[in-house]
């Protein structure tokens, strides 16, 4: 089996793991403490994505790329320089962004967000910091060496260990407030990452590749090419993550903020937007675990086949990527397009977000592709084409979340639609950007039956669900089962799983 779909595989099977541990997580969260509860947890995460992109500064893929390369020509002494530098860097950002996390969160739980309870998970978030830091370089490592094991199960570890904590710590905090029970269960989160650093470190250990200690200062005073090659790759994914990211932390505000010019209140504006990114857009995402694993993947594939100048290599697995990607995410579409309602009242006992699935649930095909295309870019040295369109995309997404969300007649509605479009153009910039790159071929009629087949298992799904008299529960999985089947058994027939990719599978 080839190392891009051994490690895609064994990533695949750990993202599904972890996304239904992560959704187990989500539903035991927002039973316990309700849409106030959850939008004020949605509220801080941004800021955690934040805090988790500044302190990695886009060094695992930069990792990654370098590891694999020097691993290719057997340079040990290379990769030492690699981590050395790399732990050396995101020790020294991580004591400066941990104080500073500290220091600006009563700031902005009174000035920026409309609810200043968002001040607890905010503290709560503040140690991943350093822990972050430690486990993005151990995670580039291993990615590098194409060692998807390790990088697998510390995401595995890390949703056991937070599943097993939160209904514990947000039950031991709800008597003091919904804030309090929200910051009990960010405080789960920051556990299972320490736990998962940990784990990492061991499984470093064991393998005993490098002396990191031995000589280490040597190695950094030594490492000014190591540091300039990070760099060059490290700073535009630090853009394109910290766009996204900058543009997350203030999406929260900017929605708050124009719900409230449109006559919300803040509880209410919290509530909303506790709907939207705590129960809809997760579950849109659903598939993600899926790309992620083959952005992952790309990155050292690309590499390699850009770096012996193999064009039809590289076409070939970006195709690969795409399909796979298109396959996993058409699934998801409509599946939650038809379902939307039950699914929602089913997981959350409430299905007030189902409106935004089924506005949101067609366009978020182009969402799938994404991480892909991105991974692509990166692979081909042209990170900094990837920051731009990621600027593009969400400076229109901001300034459309302020555009519609203001319209009463919109409003968090608005905000939905805003994201949906800066999503849309990021993909489609990053497409363009490829096509200009290598050359690319479009198989029209392929995409024209997967479309055909998405509106035949939609169309079946809707029937069946409508004719059966059972109860909910069991109304909705016998329609989600048979959707499944047929969307299995067109993509047989339409040859969108290929039989020599099933026989790279279950043959070394």
């Amino acid at each position: 089996m080839s190392k891009f779909l051994k490690g895609t595989i064994i990533l695949i099977i750990a993202g599904l793991i972890t996304r239904i541990l992560g959704f187990i997580n989500r539903i035991v969260v927002a039973r316990l403490i309700g849409e106030e509860g959850v939008g004020l947890y949605m509220m801080a995460v941004p800021t955690l994505v934040l805090a988790i992109t500044i302190t990695q500064f886009g060094l695992p893929v930069a990792i990654s790329k370098l590891v694999a390369e020097a691993e290719a020509i057997g340079d040990r002494r290379k990769i030492k320089k690699i981590l050395v530098v790399s732990l050396a860097l995101t020790t020294g950002l991580s004591i400066v962004f941990f104080p500073a996390l500290l220091f600006i969160a009563p700031i902005l739980s009174k000035t920026l967000f409309t609810d200043s309870r968002v001040y607890y998970p905010l503290i709560a978030i503040a140690p991943v910091v350093p822990i972050i830091a430690i486990s993005s370089v151990l995670r580039g490592y291993f990615q590098g060496k194409q060692q998807m094991k390790p990088y697998a199960y510390s995401q595995l570890l890390e949703q056991i260990v937070r599943i097993l904590l939160i209904a514990a710590f947000t039950t031991a905090f709800l008597p003091y407030g919904v804030e309090y029970a929200a910051a009990g269960a960010m405080l789960s989160a920051v556990i299972g990452e320490f736990v998962s650093l940990i784990y990492l470190f061991i499984m470093f250990k064991l393998k005993k590749p490098l002396k990191i200690r031995h000589r280490f200062f040597a190695y950094v005073k030594a490492g000014k090419d190591t540091f300039v090659s990070l760099m060059r790759i490290a700073l535009p994914t630090t853009g394109s993550r910290l766009i996204g990211s900058i543009a997350w932390f203030f999406e929260p505000i900017v929605v708050a903020q124009s719900l409230a010019i449109a006559g919300v209140t803040a509880v209410n504006a919290t509530k909303q937007y506790g709907e939207l990114t705590g129960y809809a857009l997760p579950l849109l995402m659903l598939p993600s675990f899926i790309t992620y694993s083959l952005a992952t993947s790309l990155v050292p594939a690309i590499s390699e086949a850009a770096a012996k100048k193999r064009q039809l290599l590289i076409e070939y697995r970006l195709q690969q990527a795409m399909r796979l990607s298109l396959l996993a995410g058409g699934l998801s579409v409509v599946v939650l397009y038809v379902l939307a309602e039950p699914i929602m009242q089913l997981m959350y006992g409430t299905n007030n977000a189902a409106v935004f699935v089924k506005v949101m649930a067609p366009f978020f095909l182009f969402y799938y592709v994404q991480g892909p295309l991105q991974a692509v870019l990166q692979g081909l040295d042209l990170a900094k084409e990837a920051m731009i369109n990621s600027f593009i995309g969400s400076a229109i997404k901001t300034c459309l979340i302020f555009i519609l969300a203001t319209n009463p007649s919109l409003g968090i509605m608005g905000a939905a639609l805003a994201i949906t479009v800066g999503m849309m153009l990021v993909t489609l910039l990053h497409l363009a950007t490829i096509i200009k790159a290598v050359s690319l071929s479009f198989y029209v009629k392929e995409y024209i039956a997967h479309i055909l087949m998405i509106v035949i298992v939609g169309v079946i799904g809707h029937v069946l669900f409508n004719y059966l008299s059972l109860s909910l529960s069991v109304r909705t999985s016998v329609t989600m089962i048979v959707m499944l089947i047929v969307y299995v058994v067109l993509s047989i027939f339409f040859r969108f799983i290929k039989k020599d990719e099933i026989k790279q599978i279950f043959h070394k």
